[in-house]
């Protein structure tokens, strides 16, 4: 079962207490574009079987993905 987005914004939330919902919100756009763009999802999920969005929120979440001007949530 796949969390929520607000259990997602939490998690990062939780574990980069630096950020805000603002800076989630432009580091989520952002992989999102990169997604849309062709890049290769770090999770094994069908990528046409999720929104973008929500692909970025959980790629996110686990760290996965390192977002350049937010070294809190980089790894």
């Amino acid at each position: 079962m796949r969390m929520k987005t607000e259990e997602l914004t939490a998690k990062i939330l939780n574990d980069n207490p630096n950020l805000d919902n603002y800076q989630i919100a432009i580091a989520v756009s952002t992989r999102c574009d990169e997604l849309e763009n062709g890049a290769h999802s770090k999770l094994n999920i069908d990528p046409n079987s999720i929104k973008a969005a929500d692909l970025a929120l959980m790629e996110i979440a686990q760290g996965l993905v390192v977002i350049k001007g937010f070294t809190d949530i980089q790894k």
